[in-house]
């Protein structure tokens, strides 16, 4: 299968207007028509609609598609947006339809979304009493378990917000376009300590668009074949968001998974998209695939290149916690621009073979080839 069109909104302008409420559905309608636009294909070249965020039935009516083969609509967490390009990747792949869009969208900063703090969940009764309201707090605890049993530094954490802050400066969508020093990650406050601010993602609005049909269909349209080589998820499901092993043990089944369909080892991958709501989980994410040893990536990080320009470039739009929060959704684009070449000033070289990873209750990963 193929991933033929992307497309999104502008998040760093849409960030920028402090004024307007932004409409979920305008949004993601918009970045669909962009991702049309980018494959050279028409709003009728559709048969399949999987939406995240916002329903099928109000969006398909706001871009007027009126009767879809198949429709679905996927709750809006961040674990959803591996989960979406398997399932458009299958329903190709079986012929159920031809040409999937899935389509995200998220007003989250115009209606003041906080993302915790509120309490609810399955285990508030538990979990509230103790300031557990977010998932933030919980990839918190587990990082600070992470650092008792492997001895990560105070600063441990600096080198993945950096990186991401100085690729996102190259990002003219980037919510978050300046760099920042070590002195200044180590002087931001605590959000849940040990966590600070800028291991946090961001709350903004925008919208994000993907169109997956089948290589020969792809090799007929204008862009460069861009091949969903391998995909598979697990579940590491608990009452709670967090992961005695760090989500270990479900990383690895799906690592095995997706190199062994794609026929790669973690020294093939020239560029990681990691899933970041929280700086922490590329720690987890980059053990768990076999880029880095086991209790060892805050080690890792700091003795190979993880920028553009490095030897394991990772998160090369600036991530969630620089270039947007979309939930997944703009690393999938992201993914997509560096193996067609399209990335310009953070492109990196010879990005031939790329990894999309998602360390979360639902663990995902998809490895992206050229044809």
């Amino acid at each position: 299968m193929a991933i033929v069109g992307v497309g999104h909104t502008d998040f760093a302008a849409l960030y920028a207007d402090r004024e307007t409420q932004w409409d979920a559905y305008d949004l993601a309608a918009t970045s669909l028509r962009n991702a049309l636009s980018d494959a050279g294909l028409a709003k009728d070249d559709l048969d399949g609609l999987l939406t995240a965020r916002v329903e099928y039935e109000r969006l398909a009516d706001v871009i007027g598609l009126r009767r879809p083969r198949i429709v679905n609509s996927l709750v809006g967490s961040g674990r959803m947006s591996g989960v979406a390009l398997l399932e458009a990747a299958a329903l190709v792949a079986t012929g159920q339809a031809d040409t999937v869009a899935c389509v995200y969208g998220n007003n989250g900063r115009s209606v003041k979304m906080k993302y915790g703090g509120e309490g609810g969940g399955p285990t508030i009764g538990y979990d509230t009493m103790y300031g557990l309201t977010s998932p933030g707090a919980y990839v918190g605890l587990m990082y600070q378990r992470y650092r008792h049993l492997y001895g990560a530094p105070d600063d441990a954490l600096a080198p993945l917000a950096m990186n991401n802050r100085r690729n996102a400066a190259l990002n003219p969508y980037a919510v978050m376009g300046k760099e920042i020093t070590r002195e200044q990650y180590l002087e931001s406050r605590y959000i849940a300590e040990p966590l600070r601010l800028y291991d946090y993602c961001i709350i903004n609005d925008g919208g994000v668009a993907l169109i997956v049909t089948t290589v020969e269909r792809a090799r007929d349209l204008a862009k460069p074949v861009v091949r969903v080589a391998a995909s598979a998820v697990t579940g590491d499901l608990t009452n709670f968001y967090s992961s005695d092993d760090f989500f270990y043990t479900s990383c690895r089944n799906v690592a095995r998974e997706v190199y062994g369909q794609a026929g790669v080892t973690p020294e093939d991958i020239k560029c990681l998209e990691v899933y970041d709501n929280f700086t922490p989980t590329i720690l987890f994410s980059l053990e768990g695939f076999g880029h880095a040893p086991r209790g060892e990536a805050w080690q890792w990080v700091r003795e190979h290149g993880i920028g553009y320009d490095g030897d394991r470039p990772l998160n090369t739009s600036g991530g969630h916690t620089a270039e947007s929060y979309m939930q997944g959704w703009a690393l999938l684009v992201e993914s997509v621009r560096q193996v067609r070449g399209e990335a310009e000033a953070r492109q990196v070289a010879g990005c031939d073979v790329l990894q999309y990873v998602c360390a979360s209750p639902i663990v995902s990963s998809h490895i992206l080839t050229t044809e």
